[in-house]
């Protein structure tokens, strides 16, 4: 069995409001057009923020709405205290804030402090010359004896990641696209801007920072070239990408980074009950790295990895994952999801040849409800929206456009909100939307199921009641029982009580034996009726659950 840490009560801290809370991600540009251009805004979502309190989550994170070229659909930011036109104003943001409150929810914005556009002012002045005050605001380096890039680095989105500059005749750093440099964080006037920039967010009533890319923030100081990866898969890019050829030991991950988190949690805590979760994209050490950022007071509070946003769904996976957080950390904490705006949707991810989309939909997210820690919800899944297969004429996103058709892209996940099944453009919007709406994912829009007692949307909103229900599943620690290869059964603990949660992944009745554990009084779940076992045994059928109060 694997022990788990002590579990900490986050009713007994209010400022710990972010432990074992669930978030819904709201990517704007998809979420709800008010404006008639085809493109989600701001007031759209206020619109619908009532739908979104509906769903009992604790909180709405809000993809990037600054000001922005949109070359990477608004991750490289312009100015880092404006709200882009195309969503709105700063009024609107305002008003988002107080109705979102009003209704009970937190709001969490991302910051995408890594690198900023190229048509940032910063950026213009720092490409001027080499003596301007802003001149190493970012990475530059001068070409080797033969005029190549300085080092063998490469970007996640293509090619190298220094693109030459004919003005101050040097390269710059970029890890995604070129119009994305890299700000220098070895640099403290950088760390100064940035959190000055935070700083104007926190004021206006932020909860809380998804901090984009967050291990990216610094590289190595004598720029040595990355080794070639010893094992492809333990990347987290696409096969395609050679990306994954490298071992990124010295373009991102750097232990400078440390400082600058505890710099930046302290900043945070000035303004009291605020929270922070960072993306951490690092191979097979993410879970690591998450550990490093977390453990201690003095860190992030959260942190999330592509772990389990891949395609592996299998009791072994689910544990592995869990097991080396747990193994890594010392008093942090983790939020867990299964899909966003950057991976295909789950329901397509981890659905077999004829399974039923609604039952892995339910499946995942009862599973996911009953792991330690925080958890993500991304706009659409609480539908069952599958990955939408769009052609390659009607791709937006660069890293898709670069990579086709070996890889296709994000697009797929990041297609219109349905609202409506008859409504044009499924009530996203009334003018041409941005990515066409599949025709399949009309059949579940909201008014389709909003009516459905056993839709996949009931299904959400029962669920995450159910799981603040028992103090446990939001707060408690885990461990994992023997269960074979196709079970995973674990405990989960705290306050007093002991839950069994039991999976079979398997798409056929599988047996659990519930062994030791004395005395399992079984307790129903949303979509799960409690199961009436013989002896120990306990017989659950294809994607099945069940759940028990130990002792």
């Amino acid at each position: 069995m694997t022990m788990a840490p002590e579990p900490v009560s986050s009713q007994s801290n209010p400022d710990d409001w972010w432990r074992g809370c669930v978030v819904y991600q709201v990517y704007p540009r998809s979420f709800q057009d008010s404006t008639n251009d085809g493109i989600g805004d701001l007031p759209g979502i206020i619109e619908r923020l009532p739908y979104i309190a509906s769903l009992g989550v604790d909180a709405v994170w809000l993809s990037p709405f600054f000001k922005s070229p949109m070359a990477d659909m608004g991750y490289d930011v312009s100015d880092y205290c404006a709200v882009d036109p195309l969503f709105g104003s700063l009024e609107d943001f305002d008003r988002l804030i107080a109705e979102a409150h009003r209704l009970g929810l937190k709001v969490m914005i991302d910051q995408v402090l890594s690198h900023s556009s190229d048509q940032h002012p910063w950026f213009r002045e720092s490409r001027a010359n080499r003596d301007n005050p802003k001149a190493d605001w970012y990475v530059w380096a001068n070409a080797r004896p033969d005029g190549t890039p300085p080092n063998n680095w490469l970007s996640v989105f293509g090619g190298s990641s220094w693109e030459w500059d004919s003005t101050r005749r040097q390269y710059y750093l970029h890890n995604f696209l070129a119009s994305q440099p890299d700000l220098n964080f070895h640099n403290p006037g950088v760390q100064d801007a940035i959190l000055e920039t935070v700083r104007f967010w926190l004021e206006r009533g932020v909860d809380a920072f998804r901090l984009d890319a967050v291990n990216y923030y610094f590289h190595d100081r004598e720029l040595r070239d990355n080794p070639p990866m010893r094992d492809w898969n333990t990347s987290d890019v696409p096969d395609t990408n050679p990306y994954g050829y490298q071992d990124h030991i010295h373009d991102k991950t750097q232990p400078e980074n440390l400082g600058f988190l505890r710099r930046f949690r302290q900043f945070l805590d000035s303004y009291g009950a605020r929270s922070s979760i960072g993306e951490v994209g690092d191979g097979d050490r993410s879970l690591a790295t998450v550990g490093a950022y977390t453990s201690g007071s003095g860190m992030l509070q959260m942190c999330y990895t592509f772990d389990l946003l891949g395609p592996e769904f299998s009791p072994a996976h689910i544990r592995k994952c869990v097991d080396a957080f747990e193994t890594a950390v010392s008093g942090g904490w983790v939020c867990w999801a299964f899909s966003n705006h950057d991976v295909p949707r789950h329901a397509s991810r981890f659905s077999k040849p004829g399974d039923d989309i609604d039952r892995v939909a339910k499946f995942a997210l009862t599973l996911l409800a009953t792991l330690r820690g925080s958890i993500c919800l991304y706009q659409g899944e609480e539908l069952g929206l599958t990955e939408a297969e769009l052609r390659f004429e009607d791709l937006r996103d660069p890293y898709g456009i670069r990579f086709w058709p070996g890889f296709k892209g994000r697009d797929g996940c990041r297609t219109p909100m349905v609202w409506e099944e008859l409504a044009v453009y499924a009530g996203f919007s009334r003018a041409k939307p941005w990515l066409p709406i599949p025709e399949e994912h009309r059949r579940r829009s909201v008014s389709v199921e909003d009516y459905d007692p056993n839709s996949v949307l009931a299904h959400y909103r029962r669920t995450i009641e159910w799981r603040r229900k028992h103090a446990p599943l939001v707060s408690g620690g885990i461990r994992f029982l023997p269960s074979g290869e196709d079970v995973l059964a674990f405990l989960r603990e705290g306050e007093g009580e002991t839950i069994l949660c039991v999976f079979n992944f398997a798409r056929e009745a599988r047996d659990f034996d519930c062994g030791d554990l004395g005395s399992v009084g079984l307790i129903e779940a949303p979509g799960f009726p409690a199961l009436r076992p013989t002896g120990k045994r306990l017989t659950l059928e294809a994607l099945d659950a069940a759940f028990g109060i130990v002792g």
